[in-house]
């Protein structure tokens, strides 16, 4: 990666490693056993990563009516799980042909029963405790038990609607023994009300959430216990991670403009900025990097990009060698909520080039 990085003609630029991506999701599938594996688009929707990843999933999970069409468009025969809330009624006609879709209130089941058939998953929102997420998927995802019940209600009319199980992602940032208790609680609310609502085959999506440690780049999740332990579950399950798949492939590359001190503080002005790379004001952390170009003693300094705005930070207060113009860094992790969540146009600064290691 850095001998590439450092042949580029122009900065910044994102690097997407397929070789090593594909050699992760292998080691991810393996892991699972039985348990069915869809990649969350949202993550990274990359044509080229979506083609990568395709081989070794059963399937992708999307969230609006743009990624449905765009994952169609790349991957023509792939299955499709369509989630998320506020639904339009044009986004539920196109999700009819969806191997699933999560029903994420009375009123979207509604709508969605005028449309046609369609096998779906009703989408919990449970009261269980999830004290270490970094992301709790409380609010207006899914529905209480009172609000499934009504669902349960309604599809007693609209026999064109298959109820095939429950959707529960609640949270993110889980590491695995925390996730698989969260997935044995939520089975044991499921199952006993899927049994009531006289479903057979039950399914359980237990959603993505998989934790990434920023910190530690080379910390992972451990899919082999949580691949053993969700095979224990007496159901269909079904598993729909996006950053833990990704974000360990991408680099965003880019050159120094300027380095400058201001009352005592050292800033390292870098080609780009967070308009390309939204991921770490977004999560509130530092941005992983390497200094590709130089090396030697580490002194702090603060890591920023080209934008009129205080929040444009890569990195604040790090341990960085001597830097001058021209020299490169690379930011890691980037290969996921990095691109496709970033404010493009903001300042109209040029867009970043785009390579693919084979």
């Amino acid at each position: 990666m850095k001998e590439y990085a450092l042949s580029l003609d122009r900065y910044p630029a994102y690097i997407y490693d397929l070789a090593g991506l594909e050699s992760h999701i292998k080691s991810i599938r393996a892991a699972l056993g039985s348990t069915e594996l869809f990649y969350a688009a949202k993550a990274n929707p990359d044509a080229e990563i979506l083609r990568t990843i395709a081989p070794h999933v059963d399937g992708v999970e999307v969230s609006s009516g743009g990624e449905l069409t765009h994952v169609r468009e790349t991957l023509p025969r792939t299955r499709i799980a369509f989630g998320g809330p506020g639904k339009t009624t044009q986004e539920l006609s196109l999700a009819l042909h969806a191997d699933r879709i999560h029903v994420e209130s009375p009123s979207e089941l509604t709508r969605l029963a005028a449309q046609g058939f369609a096998n779906i998953l009703l989408r919990a929102n449970l009261p269980l405790s999830t004290p270490d997420a970094a992301l709790t998927m409380s609010g207006p995802f899914g529905m209480d038990e009172d609000t499934l019940n009504e669902c349960a209600y309604l599809l007693t009319d609209n026999p064109q609607l298959t109820l095939r199980g429950i959707h529960a992602h609640l949270a993110s940032g889980l590491d695995a023994p925390t996730m698989l208790d969260l997935a044995d609680q939520i089975t044991e609310w499921a199952l006993p009300w899927l049994k009531a609502q006289g479903v057979n085959n039950p399914e359980l999506n237990v959603g993505g959430g998989m934790a990434v440690d920023y910190t530690s780049p080379g910390t992972r999740f451990d899919w082999h216990a949580y691949g053993a332990g969700l095979g224990l579950i007496p159901a269909k399950v079904r598993i729909e991670p996006g950053r833990a798949i990704t974000a360990y492939h991408g680099w965003y590359v880019t050159d120094v403009l300027d380095v400058k001190t201001t009352r005592g503080e050292t800033y390292v002005i870098l080609r780009g900025g967070t308009h390309h790379l939204r991921t770490p004001v977004t999560k509130g952390h530092d941005q992983p990097f390497e200094a590709l170009t130089t090396n030697g003693p580490g002194s702090p300094a603060t890591l920023v990009g080209q934008l009129c705005t205080p929040k444009d930070v890569f990195a604040r207060n790090v341990l960085v060698p001597p830097l001058i113009p021209g020299d490169v860094i690379a930011f890691t992790m980037a290969g996921a909520y990095a691109w496709n969540i970033s404010h493009h146009d903001f300042l109209m600064h040029p867009k970043p080039a785009f390579h693919y290691i084979r």
